[in-house]
């Protein structure tokens, strides 16, 4: 006869301890309430996906930009956000008012919020998702992505402590290694969870862990908060939900989110009467390389590109503008996906290597994730590629560097899928490329915009290279980088109202129940509509989480 289940009360259920997850269970905390949090994984795992992160926040008129001279306003990001997010469907009635809700914070409390809190923020604001269409269409006007001080670790660390106090003091419980498999309800209203418990694991963060059962249990809960991510680590919910606008989806991707990300919980939201809407929305990014050193199963790392490397799909045609690098996430994945590969290439030098690339993790990121300034100054201001890039280049499956054009060519044909570029067109793109640069006029886009990057001192300080002939001897080696498809966000999932209750299929609340972080598209069910400026999923977690936790906790 199996054991008894192992049972639990609170008056907030907390179920996945993401970013979002801690920043609920620690409002609750806050003010008294007795909070439980559960996670199918072991306690090496607290803080979920925004761990890994690089750390990127989006604010509107920062100090931090203001010292640039970037003139930020409400006004200006709501044009950029919006769009951005092309908001068109009757369910887009919540994502829209989330929207406007989150400018405002952005625009208002948030960054005091967190500075409240202990963070603190690199001085460079950042210029992700440039757009280069017209100003109504989607992109960042200006730079607005601000990287903390400590990365992903430093965003979780204060919110974990808050947690972990709580804890201490007997207000919050944390259950590691307890996978819920049913909310329950009582006469309507969702009243806790069941669920397995699963056997101890000893495997460090990030890495896939065992699914033995080896007990079960019951939470009653006055208020229940779903917070337990998207679906990007699994392939197969990916593709399941992949639009057509966006091309087929590829035979071969990387992960870029630990294999935790599984979307069980949204079905099972789904089964308690949450409505699910904008799953077709979704995240990915195709500057994706695969980590010569992974820590979950098909481990991808994405490339943080300057805009001066040449992009060529996989038979070595120039992608058409404005798809340079770092300007329309999306409109590259669609446009890629119509070739019939499901790769492509960045063509650079090593001037160009030195400057811009970056790479997507607080792992790979010492100097900012340490807090170690020598290194920061060294990493980033210094001769050479940055240490984590630099073991890419070294180690990577992904690099071809060479002395010449014809070399990098034949290296490039010569890894999986090369044998359909077509060396010749490679050749043309790059020489035509680099006849442009020699006067002040040209007729290239990508030239025109790295002269006007470079207008902005932080592109011309620490992300733009001094435009130049990529095969001048004077450059450095060639590189070429084998780009995938890197999965990463689900842009929908639990519509919710702007207290963050979990809304049913006729548009009323699910009583108990609320949604944030990820599992609520972060915020509404769908707050970036199609597409995201970035600095805006951690920051979603942040609001979602915020707003759940205090209604939550004043609702019970």
């Amino acid at each position: 006869m199996p054991p008894a289940p192992s049972t639990h009360a609170a008056d907030v259920l907390v179920i996945g301890w993401g970013l979002a997850g801690l920043v609920a269970a620690s409002e609750a905390a806050a003010v008294g309430k007795r909070v439980v949090i559960v996670d199918q994984e072991p306690r090496t795992n607290l803080g979920g996906q925004a761990w890994w992160s690089f750390g990127g926040l989006f604010f509107i008129d920062s100090p931090e930009q203001r010292r640039f001279g970037i003139k930020d306003s409400l006004e200006l990001a709501r044009q950029d956000w919006f769009g951005s997010a092309g908001f068109d469907r009757d369910e887009d009635a919540w994502p829209k008012q989330w929207a406007e809700a989150y400018l405002d914070f952005a625009n208002g409390e948030k960054r005091a919020w967190l500075r409240e809190k202990g963070m603190g923020f690199f001085p460079v604001v950042g210029w992700a998702e440039r757009g280069g269409y017209t100003a109504i269409g989607p992109g960042n006007s200006v730079p607005r992505f601000h990287i903390t001080w400590g990365t992903g670790p430093g965003i979780v660390a204060p919110f974990q402590a808050a947690v972990e106090e709580a804890e201490a003091s007997g207000r919050i419980t944390i259950l590691p290694r307890h996978r819920v498999t049913g909310l329950t309800t009582v006469d309507g209203t969702v009243a806790g969870a069941v669920g397995d418990i699963l056997a101890p694991s000893g495997s460090p963060r990030g890495s896939a862990t065992s699914r033995e059962v080896v007990g079960s249990f019951e939470i009653t809960a006055a208020a229940t908060i779903v917070s337990s991510g998207g679906i990007g680590g699994s392939h197969d919910l990916v593709r399941a939900h992949w639009p057509e606008r966006l091309g087929t989806p590829p035979q071969t991707m990387l992960t870029g989110v630990p294999a935790f990300v599984d979307g069980s919980m949204l079905a099972l939201t789904e089964q308690a009467g949450a409505r699910l809407i904008n799953g077709d929305r979704m995240w990915h990014y195709v500057e994706g390389i695969q980590n010569w050193d992974p820590i979950w199963p098909d481990h991808g790392i994405r490339i943080l590109p300057g805009p001066s490397s040449v992009w060529l799909d996989a038979t070595g045609a120039r992608l058409p503008v404005p798809l340079f690098p770092g300007f329309d996430t999306l409109g590259t994945l669609a446009h890629l996906r119509q070739t019939g590969h499901d790769h492509s290439w960045f063509v650079l030098s090593q001037q160009i290597i030195e400057k811009e690339f970056t790479l997507s993790g607080s792992e790979q990121n010492p100097d900012l994730t340490g807090k170690d300034l020598p290194l920061l100054v060294k990493s980033r201001l210094g001769k050479g590629a940055a240490g984590p890039v630099q073991a890419f280049m070294d180690n990577g499956a992904d690099f071809v560097v060479r002395d010449d054009l014809e070399s990098l060519i034949a290296g490039m044909k010569a890894l999986p899928g090369g044998d359909v570029l077509d060396g010749d067109r490679v050749r043309r793109e790059v020489e035509a490329r680099d006849r442009e640069i020699d006067n002040d006029f040209t007729k290239d886009a990508q030239i025109a915009m790295l002269r006007s990057a470079r207008s902005y001192r932080g592109d011309k300080l620490i992300r733009t290279a001094t435009p130049h002939r990529i095969l001048s001897r004077d450059s450095g080696p060639l590189i070429a980088v084998k780009l995938h498809v890197l999965t990463r966000k689900s842009l929908g999932g639990i519509e919710t109202d702007l207290s963050g209750r979990a809304l049913g299929a006729g548009g009323t609340a699910v009583p108990g129940l609320y949604a944030a972080g990820e599992a609520s598209g972060f915020g509404g069910g769908g707050v970036h509509g199609y597409r995201a400026l970035e600095g805006t999923f951690l920051g979603g977690c942040l609001f979602s989480g915020r707003v759940a936790g205090r209604a939550a906790a004043a609702a019970v």
